[in-house]
């Protein structure tokens, strides 16, 4: 590694480490053992719909903050300056949305995986094909998530590869399996902590080393790294205000709206409130996540200008040059790099913890229980624990996977950013369009699935024919590259800074900025849908399922008579309140859960049954239907 001898770690930095591990372990044996010991599918995959709003806030957080980004964030400020820092303007949509458009609409409904809602809206073959698609996307992200940070740390410390994988999964797959989604999230809350203190470390040491902040900022100053407004319109810029801010929302949507690792957290809230409310909450924590990622970056390039220890040869890639900066700021301070270390593995952990259990959830509801409904609880619960551990030894086996693919681990990261995009247009089609039907659906998954891996693998085509330089591009609140190609390492292919012709044509939609590829792909699944609904004869609005449509248009269409708006199907079920049938499980959504909701149920499904035999009508049919599926 250059002519630098590679730095090790010591004993304290180990303990550090372990401590991480076992404090994990004890957390998840402790959910294990307490309250009701994860004897239900609601315990083990809801925590009985009893978290409150911080928890659950901080896990929201976690779950997408992962080692990659810690890595990869402040490498991005060092590298080309804090433009990147504007995301955080889409943070306002990218949360606002989900809080009070996606969050109603999956609490109202019970769920408990966000698939069953494309059942209830299209049927059962769009909620299998969407099921499918995100297992496809979360079995091939999460081994590379594990083993993408122990490569570069393993570069740079000599700190053993395999023993750092192996340990992580195995201990991560043990609290899940055992604790349940309680134990994910509490796991998250700790993790956040040992990263926001891992982070701050480098800082506070990293700034006193060079002189303190005014002069961090000084140097960034004259370094032209404190970047000012970037207006410039062209979608093929990779970070402008426009790519963040107006981009960023679509990639925040496709994460906090639809993704079912945060719908699962929503719906563990003890209350809708409680769901909106974290959405609040995470908004300032994301803030101060971004915020802590450039300030990184600023000290790293204070510390090192543009003699860069990549330019020196020290290390080979970009998130390598992360980790030695950390080693050499605590070059004489023992312990403090193991704490790093345990941020950065706790980014990992809370990640592929919530791939697990987000993946025993969907399997066990969206494909085992449909085909098996006398399965008993008991069995049911067991079964979901089975599914927990069988995800964890799939993420090592992905990981062993992962190193054998070498250049092609280009792929892996970006088949997360394809898929992501389609599946937020699935959902947006089924939720602000009454008319669009399950032919439109399934057509317009498709169509989107398509054009992500065809401008996805013509992006990663075009770069690899010629030469450039590696520069890395990864989100530092969100799961990592949606779209561009990374190396086994996380770093993207980056066209030269050097004068270049403008891409036209195709080419110009291989170089859109892979902020805009969750924005691009979800449209696409949106018009496509939508062609096709209307040319195979649109949904009406008597055939719609009570609650499933957030009536958006009827809400901008207020002006219009309540006759042509129902023309347009924009009076839809949600705004719905003269049947008391209708609202039912909008009002049972706002109870807490327990002995007293269960009864309240029962009364529900008592009187409904009676009002059904009272009134035997088609709309009383579907909605007692609707009912029994959704609670």
């Amino acid at each position: 590694m250059g002519d630098v001898v590679q730095m090790h770690f010591t004993t304290p930095d180990y303990v550090i480490f372990a401590l991480l591990l076992v404090a994990s372990t004890c957390i998840g044996l402790f959910y294990a053992l307490s309250g009701g010991r994860q004897r239900t599918t609601q315990e083990f995959l809801l925590a009985d719909r009893s978290m409150s709003c911080l928890p659950v806030s901080l896990s929201l957080l976690a779950t997408f903050q992962s080692a990659v980004a810690i890595l990869g964030a402040p490498s991005e400020i060092y590298t080309y300056g804090t433009q990147y820092w504007f995301l955080g303007v889409s943070y306002f949509l990218g949360l606002l949305i989900p809080a009070h458009v996606f969050i109603p609409v999956f609490y109202r409904l019970r769920l408990t995986s966000a698939y069953e809602y494309l059942e209830l809206r299209f049927n059962k073959t769009v909620r299998i094909m969407g099921t499918v698609t995100f297992i496809f996307q979360m079995v091939i992200y999460m081994g590379v998530v594990l083993y993408a940070p122990a490569l570069a740390l393993n570069a740079v410390t000599g700190f053993d590869l395999w023993g750092a994988v192996l340990a992580m999964g195995l201990v991560c797959t043990l609290y899940t399996t055992l604790g349940g989604l309680k134990a994910v999230i509490w796991t998250d809350v700790f993790q956040t902590i040992v990263m926001f203190a891992g982070q701050l470390a480098v800082i506070i040491v990293g700034a006193h080393q060079a002189g303190g902040m005014g002069e961090v900022w000084r140097k960034a100053m004259n370094g032209s790294r404190i970047a000012s407004l970037d207006l410039n319109p062209d979608p093929t810029e990779r970070h402008t205000f426009w790519t963040l801010g107006v981009g960023g929302v679509f990639l925040m949507l496709a994460l906090y709206g639809v993704n079912q690792a945060q719908v699962q957290r929503y719906l563990s809230s003890r209350t809708e409130r409680e769901a909106v409310m974290s959405c609040y909450v995470v908004f300032p924590c994301q803030q101060v996540v971004l915020c802590l990622g450039c300030l990184m970056g600023l000290v790293m390039y204070a510390r090192y200008g543009e003699e860069s220890p990549l330019d020196k040869g020290y290390v080979k890639t970009n998130d390598q040059m992360v980790l030695y900066f950390v080693m050499d700021v605590f070059r004489d301070l023992p312990g403090l790099p193991g704490l790093f270390v345990a941020c950065l593995f706790s980014g990992a952990l809370s990640t592929i913890s919530s791939a697990f259990n987000s993946l025993a959830t969907v399997t066990m509801e969206d494909l085992i229980k449909p085909f098996c409904p006398a399965m008993t609880e008991a069995k049911a619960t067991l079964l979901s624990k089975g599914l927990a551990l069988a995800y964890g030894l799939v993420c090592l086996t992905m990981a062993y996977v992962a190193s054998l693919m070498g250049s092609v681990l280009q792929a892996a990261f970006s088949i997360f950013g394809m898929v992501g995009g389609p599946l937020l247009g699935l959902f947006c089609l089924g939720m602000f369009f009454p008319w669009a039907n399950s032919t439109g659906a399934i057509v317009g998954l498709v169509a989107g699935l398509a054009m992500a891996f065809w401008i996805g693998i013509g992006n990663f085509v075009s770069r690899m024919a010629v030469p450039t330089p590696l520069l890395p591009i990864i989100n530092a609140t969100t799961m990592p590259l949606r779209g561009n190609m990374t190396t086994a390492v996380m770093t993207t292919l980056i066209t030269s800074i050097t004068a270049k012709p403008k891409p036209t044509g195709v080419q110009a939609l291989y170089n859109l900025s892979y902020l805009w590829y969750s924005a691009h792909n979800s449209t696409t699944v949106v018009i496509v849908g939508l062609i096709v609904s209307l040319l195979t004869g649109p949904m009406k609005e008597k055939d719609l399922t009570p609650g499933t449509v957030y009536p958006v248009l009827g809400n901008l269409l207020f002006f219009l008579p309540e006759r042509y708006r129902e023309k347009l199907c924009c009076v839809t079920p949600l705004s719905h309140k003269p049947k008391a049938i209708n609202t039912q499980p909008y009002q049972m959504a706002q109870e807490s859960n327990g002995v007293a909701q269960h009864k309240e149920e029962e009364k529900i499904e008592k009187d409904k049954k009676d009002e059904e035999r009272a009134s035997p009508q088609p709309s009383c049919r579907l909605a007692h239907t609707v009912q029994e599926t959704a609670l």
